[in-house]
């Protein structure tokens, strides 16, 4: 469904209207295309406290710059908070629309806790920045110790595909070596996609493909001829069957005798109840779609060796998993779940397995769901983020994509929010 509220303020009414009764005014987001894959404009760095980091010159930035790298990983004191608003307070108003503002800080010191508190500071800084600055602009925090590791994440923080991240904290741990084809970095590699055949699903599989990976669409029985479609149309395959059944990871390690590399669990429902009017059966359905069956077909994938070395795990967890929603107990509970999931095998799965495990919590996505959804509770749940708007599908497969790239092997145990900031827990 459109959002006629945001074509409304893009008029020359619609902003002297919404201007005159101090209405939110977002702004239309710029996102990636084969057109214009990147921002015009350069990348300004700038340095608060004496930097940690070696790294070249980004590219000079024009008057407006696309974006901004704030080093701030030497910031250990209050003093050296001072030199963060130095840097940022005089160009701040100078960021293109759309455009981004990335810092980077420095992991906390149990050793030193001035330097903890400093480094601690700068999340509240980035999410208040992020919550004022407005134009569709994004902020985001990342928390690293070698630059090198984090390129593919300072690449998608500072493209057209981070449109709906904002707020947002991302820990980079040590380089992994991974080889990719710049222009195609997951060719070779074979991405399952489960409840793949619509919405989330269809456009994640969509961009993996569109990134050169060869898409295994899966879903129910009964959106087989809507996954076949899809798979056909992407030069991939379709696999359907029920995955809450027990056997259903033993049924796709039988389908993938090459093996995978891309295991993306998107597969969810809901059956929206207050606690007190919600029968058991509503529960342990969300429960066992949602997060039983992500549990039981990742042990059996890690186990069976189908997921390669250097493969990359996304669960979808949600918003209401870290903020918790009136009437959505059980999806509440099983997106926590994904994220515990998350937290704890994450460093286990890359030790053991060399798998990367991560989660992206959507926030209010434009989907067909979302489009039945009474228009106030509709209206509330676009306007309350940072950026004033929903997200699309397209989003959280951006962001999919970055965290199953072959050079995002860093990026490990992360629960990245889509949700344009929302105003809802952080």
């Amino acid at each position: 469904m459109a959002d006629r509220y945001l074509s409304f303020t893009g008029t020359a009414p619609g902003r002297f209207l919404t201007r005159r009764l101090g209405l939110p005014q977002p702004a239309v987001l710029r996102r990636w295309s084969r057109e214009t894959p990147e921002f015009e404009g350069g990348v300004l760095r700038l340095t608060a406290g004496k930097s940690q980091l070696t790294a070249p010159d980004l590219d000079p930035a024009a008057d407006s710059p696309a974006g901004v790298l704030l080093d701030a990983t030497g910031v250990r004191d209050v003093e050296g908070l001072a030199e963060v608003h130095a840097a940022l307070h005089p160009v701040v108003r100078s960021v293109a629309a759309s455009g981004r503002v990335v810092v980077l800080g420095a992991p906390l010191d149990p050793a030193d806790h001035h330097q903890a508190a400093a480094q601690q500071a700068l999340e509240g800084f980035t999410r208040s920045l992020g919550k004022e600055i407005g134009r569709g602009r994004t902020v985001n925090l990342v928390r690293l110790t070698d630059l090198s590791a984090a390129e593919s994440t300072l690449r998608f923080l500072l493209s057209p595909r981070s449109a709906y991240v904002s707020g947002q904290v991302i820990e980079v741990g040590q380089p992994q070596e991974a080889d990719f084809d710049r222009d195609l970095p997951l060719a070779g590699r074979t991405a399952l996609v489960t409840g793949g055949a619509r919405g989330i699903g269809a456009a994640v599989a969509e961009t993996l493909a569109r990134d050169g990976a060869r898409v295994v669409v899966l879903d129910v029985p009964g959106a087989s001829a809507d996954a076949e479609r899809l798979a056909g149309r992407l030069g991939g395959s379709a696999l359907t069957l029920d995955i809450t059944a027990p056997d259903a990871g033993t049924r796709i390690a039988e389908a993938l005798p090459d093996g995978l590399d891309v295991l993306i669990h998107n597969a969810g429902v809901t059956r929206d109840r207050r606690l007190v009017n919600m029968p058991a059966e509503r529960w342990s359905s969300v429960l066992d779609v949602n997060l039983a069956s992500v549990l039981r077909t990742t042990d059996v994938l890690l186990d069976t060796g189908t997921l390669r070395r250097g493969g990359r795990i996304v669960a979808t967890a949600s918003i209401a998993g870290l903020a918790g929603n009136a009437g959505q107990t059980n999806y509440g509970a099983s997106k926590a779940g994904v994220v515990g999931l998350v937290r704890s095998l994450a460093p286990r799965a890359l030790a053991e397995h060399g798998v990367t495990v991560n989660a992206v919590a959507p926030g209010f996505i434009e989907t067909r769901m979302t489009a039945a959804v009474p228009l106030f509770i509709r209206e509330a749940g676009r306007r309350m983020n940072s950026l004033g708007q929903g997200g699309l599908p397209v989003d959280v497969a951006e962001t999919t994509a970055w965290l199953a790239h072959p050079a995002s092997g860093a990026v490990n145990g992360q629960v990245v929010r889509v949700c344009g900031q929302s105003l809802l827990g952080a």
